[in-house]
Order: C-alpha cells, then sequence, then structure tokens
C-alpha cells in the first residue's frame, strides 16, 4: 500500500489539511490540476446522474491518495 501512495505522492496527488470537506480527495484532484476545488466537487456531483459509482472512485482515492506531507516509511534490508 506504500507503493500506491508513493506513487500518487510523487504524481502530486495528496489530500491538503486546509480546505477539504470530507476527506480532501477533490481538493487534491484540483491541486493537481491546478484549478478550483469547487469545480472538481461539481463534476463529482455531475457524475452521479450517470450510471456507474463516484461513490465508489471517491471512496479508492480517498484510500489511495496519502494526506499532504506524507512520507514513505523507511525500507530495511
Amino acid at each position: 500500500m506504500d507503493g500506491i501512495r508513493a506513487a500518487f505522492a510523487r504524481a502530486g496527488l495528496s489530500r491538503p489539511q486546509s480546505g477539504r470537506w470530507l476527506a480532501g480527495v477533490c481538493a487534491g484532484v484540483a491541486t493537481r490540476l491546478g484549478i478550483d476545488a469547487w469545480i472538481v466537487r461539481l463534476l463529482l456531483l455531475l457524475l452521479l446522474v450517470l450510471p456507474g459509482s463516484p461513490f465508489l472512485i471517491y471512496a479508492v482515492l480517498w484510500f489511495c491518495m496519502p494526506p499532504q506531507g506524507w512520507v514513505p516509511p523507511a525500507r530495511t534490508p
């Protein structure tokens, strides 16, 4: 799991401590894309009317995106 979070952190995807409503997923995606968080939140709401599961996508991102300032644990040989 740390490898996945490290990959997300390298890609610039992390959940910020400020500006978050629930878990910070939309704020983190917005920061990475360089747009306002309300745009990502609006897109998430619009996806609710389409088939599929934006809640599942949100939950997976919540689980995979590290919090801001996360440092991967040191590997021991």
